[in-house]
């Protein structure tokens, strides 16, 4: 069941109010009940709303690898971490690259 701010949230971008960040809002929300599906679909069109979202591609990366999609997820935090460090977010780079060295360790046919 969706909580209270997810409705909230998808009342906004029913009512025409589409951004990158309300997507990575629904997404997070979406991941917190346990929908990765769903949060994957919104981050997705976080992502493709502003390529330059770290953090988006950072949970996009969560969110494909829960929803049992690992080579996409691999894509995603890649990505991710090519953005991040473009804007000098090395945090975020860096947590990509260690997520996406435990995919490449679990799954070695990513590589």
């Amino acid at each position: 069941m969706a909580s209270a701010i997810i409705q909230s949230l998808e009342k906004m971008l029913a009512a025409g109010k589409d951004s990158a960040l309300l997507r990575f809002s629904l997404g997070n929300e979406y991941l917190k009940i346990d929908d990765p599906a769903a949060a994957a679909r919104h981050l997705e069109r976080s992502v493709a709303q502003d390529p330059a979202y770290s953090a988006a591609w950072k949970q996009m990366g969560k969110a494909l690898t829960l929803a049992g999609r690992p080579a996409e997820a691999l894509a995603a935090y890649r990505r991710g971490i090519e953005v991040a460090q473009g804007k000098g977010d090395l945090q975020a780079a860096k947590e990509m690259a260690v997520f996406a060295r435990r995919l490449e360790k679990q799954a070695p046919s990513l590589q």
